[in-house]
């Protein structure tokens, strides 16, 4: 079996499996894909050696941990690794590519696998994402899917994926729709870090000759900003307008913000954020509506008198190309008429 040499980020694939060896709260926060969370420490016992560390020093503290991480690696090897064959080879980082790392490898080497340590941990990783992101996006052919509120974008980038096409679905990634009401019930939106790293992992995927259809987005989803590199390759390519009817983006609206209806205090505790731009009068009138669930007269005057002013003053200033967007225009927003949307979009990229 070779010695064990610090591997690179840029080599992870040539291993079984990728390892995480920090605390399950680390991880939650982001990881490199594909790796499995086998912590030598977990949240608490990190807390403990943490404090430790701190209050009697670094003996003490290393006495202490030690035996948990022991105990924990013996746990791994008895439960998690239990069924891996004697030719399989690992890969394990932890936040630096220190102790917690290393004591893994070096007991899974005393069983006789072929464990290697990632040079630097997760910090190494996380100078990946950065440097890939800043080398990629100016090199993306970007189609970009602009159209008020209601006009399916994200549906049609989807349809398109499935037909083949490279898309990038940003509000997928972030969990949120990117508007005022954009949050998903029940589902929280990742950290910023776990936003880039999924970002970055499918950029590196893709086939630069081809285009990449992108929905047009401001530098913020939710919480959430986007790469300054991705924004800037945003904004100056070029546009695809889906121009939906009125008819057809309420119809849309009605069904893919339902769940709305099933929460009117927290409705209208959103629309009260809109005081200052529309006035006493009009939001009481739409927070009524919320209470009573009438969500057809709601998302009618919300598009008409929010959403679609801010998108056409917003459109011009934030895509240098606008003036040469390409239309298409679409009055069936069901699931057929995004389907045939999908292709149509297509046939103009």
């Amino acid at each position: 079996m070779r010695a064990p040499v610090p591997v690179r980020v840029e080599d992870r694939h040539r291993f079984d499996t990728l390892i995480d060896a920090r605390s399950p709260a680390e991880y939650a926060i982001d990881h490199i894909p594909g790796a499995i969370n086998c912590p030598v420490l977990d949240d608490e016992e990190r807390r403990i050696v943490g404090t430790l560390y701190k209050q009697q020093g670094a003996f003490e503290a290393r006495r202490v941990g030690g035996a948990m991480v022991a105990a924990n690696l013996a746990r791994h090897l008895e439960e998690r690794f239990a069924d891996r064959p004697a030719g399989w080879k690992p890969l394990v980082y932890c936040w630096r590519g220190g102790l917690r790392s290393g004591s893994m490898v070096t007991w899974l080497r005393l069983v006789g696998w072929d464990a290697q340590q990632l040079a630097g941990g997760y910090k190494s990783w996380r100078r990946h994402v950065i440097d890939r992101l800043e080398a990629l996006c100016p090199r993306l052919d970007l189609r970009v899917l602009c159209g008020a509120t209601g006009s399916a974008k994200t549906r049609v980038l989807q349809a398109m994926a499935a037909q083949g096409q490279q898309v990038l679905d940003l509000e997928g990634f972030a969990a949120h729709k990117g508007s005022l009401l954009g949050a998903r019930p029940g589902t929280p939106q990742p950290s910023q870090t776990a936003f880039e790293t999924r970002i970055a992992a499918l950029l590196e995927g893709i086939d630069t000759a081809r285009p990449l259809y992108i929905e047009g987005e401001s530098r913020r989803i939710g919480r959430l900003d986007l790469p300054t590199a991705l924004v800037t390759r945003m904004r100056e390519s070029p546009c695809i307008e889906v121009v939906a009817t009125p008819q057809a983006r309420l119809a849309y609206l009605l069904r893919d913000y339902a769940y709305l209806g099933d929460d009117p205090e927290a409705l209208s505790r959103q629309l009260g954020l809109l005081k200052e731009l529309h006035g006493k009068a009009v939001i009481g009138r739409w927070q009524q509506w919320a209470a009573a669930g009438e969500l057809p007269s709601l998302f009618a005057e919300l598009t008409a008198l929010h959403y679609d002013p801010a998108y056409r003053r917003s459109q011009a200033s934030h895509f240098a190309r606008w003036s040469e967007r390409r239309p298409v225009p679409a009055d069936d927003l069901s699931d057929a008429g995004i389907e045939a949307l999908a292709r149509r979009v297509t046939e103009l990229g």
